[in-house]
This record gives C-alpha cells, structure tokens and sequence, in this order.
C-alpha cells in the first residue's frame, strides 16, 4: 500500500456507510449536568495545540476516557470518530451498543465494527463528551505502518461543527476559535463553503490539456494526503492527461484501490492558481463516493492544502485560505517508483511492498520484500519513515544508493529518480 494514498482513511468507509450513528449520546451519570460535544474551558476563546505532519496528514494527540493517550487524524471527511484498533476500548471495558458491517466496493463486506458510546475525548485542553465511537474489528489499515508514526483514529466533524478552526501548516500548530469571537485576520482571502451531510465543498477551476478550462465542486478534504483528484466518471468532458501511469494507489476498508496519476495545466481558486498539479484519476471500479447529496466532481486534499495557512468556519460556511512558504513548491509523484512501510516495535525498520512497473528502481533490481538497511550513506534504524521517503523521492535525476537486506544477504544497488509522469 503506497503511504501517499492512505489519503483517504475513510473513503471507502464513511462515504459508503449508510448506518447513520448518532453523534453524541446521554452520559450514564445523569446526577451531573455535563455540555455535550466539544467545548473549550470557561472563559478561554480560542486554544491552540501542535500537530504532527505525516505525508499532509494532520495528526493530533487525544486522550480518550481520562486514561489512554492516542493519536487521531483530523480529517473533514469524517462524520463520526473511528478508533482503528479495539484493543484500546475492550482495555477500558467500553461497553458496544450494536455491531455493523461496513460494505465494500459493490457492496460486498469489508469488515466489522462496533459503536460504543458515552466516549470522552479530549485535545489539551477542549474536553468531549458524550461521543459515540466506531470502533474497527481489525485494523485493516496498518496507518502506524504505512505512515511510520503511532496511529490510531480518525476524527473530524464533531470538532469543526464546534469551533472555527485555523491550520497553520508551516508552524504545524492547529487553533480552536469559540465561533462567537473569532474575527479573521489580514491577508486572508474568503470562499464561500457549503456544508453537506457533514462535509466541506469549494467550487475551484481546472485546466487538462489544450485549454480545456472546467470549474467543479470538490470536498475540502484535510484526510487526504494527494494534491487534487478528479473523478472523471462525473463528466463526461472530463478525461486523463497524456502522459499518465496506471498504479496501484493502495487499499482501504472497501478493497484495492486503483487509478491513474497526470499532471493537469492548471489548478485554481482565484487569485491562487497553480501550474502542472500532479492529480489522480480513481478507477472507478474500484472508486465509489455516494455521490448523490454532494454532485462533487473530486476532492482537493492536503498536498494542495499544506501550501496555505487555512481557516474552516462551517457556522457561517466559509473557507479562508492565505499561502505560506510552501505555496511555491512543485508538484512530484513518487520518483522512486517505491511503497515503503514502516515495521517493527519501534517501525525503525522498512520495507519495500511495491515496485511500480517501468521505474528506474526497478530496472537497477529492487524487488518487492528487500528491506532498506542504508540509504543514501545513512543507516536507516535511525531515520524515520518520512526522513526514507526524502531520500528516495528527493529530486529528478538525483542518485539514490541502498544497500538491501534480500534473503539474508546484502545488496548494494544504486539507481537515479526519475519523473514517469
């Protein structure tokens, strides 16, 4: 599974599953009067927490029950909170009001969940309370593997409903306004957002190949690590850029997933636009969104967003974006042709999954299954999984030397980064 296409955790999972669980629910404890939901501490109107930047995913730090310190992404694509590993909530002794399936592509079963309620969270100092939890089976999705830091949920909408939330990408701090105070600040620029079925849209501009200019509706998607994907079956003028590759972008709950990656001319939310964006092109047999409330034509997902400091106001419905150091930074794919994962207790070892047909890797003899002892002169059991990723997907024409552990043996093998699309 490639790390960059754990974009979407729930994908497959929220935008199939029809159950509807209820969002909060009453305490047990009815001798105490508790507020429902997220809320800042008396008298505090906005607070501010640090955040971890995993392949343009936000990951915060939660506390849930009082008792077990964990790690959630902050995704705007998530109606109710997902716990990935039920170890955490049977340590508790949570009790589970009901099982559910969630339905794969066509409709097939993926896996099993469970819905546990009366859950606190909380971030810093902004308490939750009385939350319903999905909670997985099995983890299914290895996120600790695939993006080299302890892992374990995903939340969203029950924060951005509550506050008015800016993402300060370059500081990587994340800032919980009370929506009553909150006054955008200069240089900003404001978009109208629409809120539907729980999730953000923007309509935004794009240009494919020879002037076609279209303008589409795409969920603001903070959980997903690509830069812009456009799902072509939803036009029938819409079509993939030459060149393009086939590949194997990586599984969710629902299956495999599969799809094509190009470049398009031209990406823009005026006065912001972008040239040459690397964007991905589901298949769409493999691709399913429940597109019916929404008619969006895409998701415009982190690596677009990481290029602004960006404010979420889903109380008034609006977007505000301003560009920061990054805005500039050019858009690549996976150089290496490599799907590295992270393994072991400490995920300080790591190893290749995937080699993509035709790349350079390839060619030099990496295989699926060596294992990366040293990289570019520097011993990998002291580099984390992002510090792998820079030195095999740092630059076009740039040399990337390894030494392979392959069925006991060692192998030195060099070869140079090179862009296939």
């Amino acid at each position: 599974m490639n790390k960059k296409i754990f974009w979407k955790i729930l994908l497959l999972l929220l935008l199939s599953w029809q159950s509807g669980v209820c969002l909060t629910a009453v305490p047990k404890d009815t001798t105490k009067t508790f507020k429902l939901g997220f809320v800042l501490p008396e008298g505090v109107h906005k607070l501010s927490v640090p955040f971890e930047l995993n392949n343009n995913l936000i990951v915060i730090k939660v506390l849930l029950n009082n008792a077990i310190p964990l790690k959630f992404i902050l995704d705007t694509g998530v109606r109710t909170t997902v716990l990935t590993e039920k170890t955490f909530t049977d340590l508790l002794n949570l009790t589970y009001s009901r099982k559910i399936t969630i339905p794969g592509v066509g409709g097939e079963k993926s896996i099993d969940a469970y819905v546990t309620n009366n859950v606190t969270l909380e971030i810093s100092d902004i308490i939750g309370r009385g939350h319903a939890l999905i909670v997985l089976e099995k983890d299914l999705l290895q996120l600790k593997n695939y993006l080299g830091s302890s892992v374990h949920g995903v939340l969203g909408y029950e924060l951005f409903s509550r506050f008015v939330i800016e993402i300060n990408y370059s500081a990587k701090t994340v800032t919980f306004n009370n929506p009553d105070y909150y006054k955008v600040k200069r240089r900003f620029k404001s978009y109208d957002l629409s809120i539907i079925d729980t999730k953000p849209y923007l309509f935004a501009n794009f240009t494919l190949k020879n002037f076609d200019v279209f303008k589409g509706k795409f969920m603001v998607d903070t959980g997903a690590s690509h830069s812009f994907l456009i799902d072509a079956t939803t036009d029938s003028n819409y079509y993939i850029p030459k060149p393009s590759i086939y590949s194997h972008l990586g599984r969710g709950l629902g299956g495999e997933l599969f799809g094509y990656i190009s470049r398009i001319s031209e990406f823009s939310i005026p006065p912001y636009s972008f040239k040459e964006v690397i964007t991905t092109f589901p298949d769409s047999l493999s691709y399913e969104t429940n597109n019916a409330k929404s008619l969006r034509n895409g998701t415009i997902g982190g690596g677009m967003l990481s290029r602004f400091t960006v404010v979420f106001d889903y109380v008034h419905e609006k977007l505000y974006l301003k560009k920061n150091k990054s805005y500039k930074k050019p858009f690549e794919y996976n150089l290496s042709g490599l799907v590295v994962k992270a393994t072991g207790m400490k995920l300080d070892n790591y190893e290749i999954v995937e080699v993509r047909k035709g790349c350079s890797a390839e060619r030099a003899g990496i295989k699926a299954g060596d294992e990366i002892l040293i990289v570019n002169g520097h011993y990998t059991k002291g580099l984390r999984l992002d510090d792998v990723l820079g030195f095999i997907n740092a630059k076009a024409s740039k040399s990337v030397r390894m030494t392979v552990l392959r069925n006991g043996e060692k192998t030195k093998i060099s070869f140079k980064l090179e862009r296939q699309v």
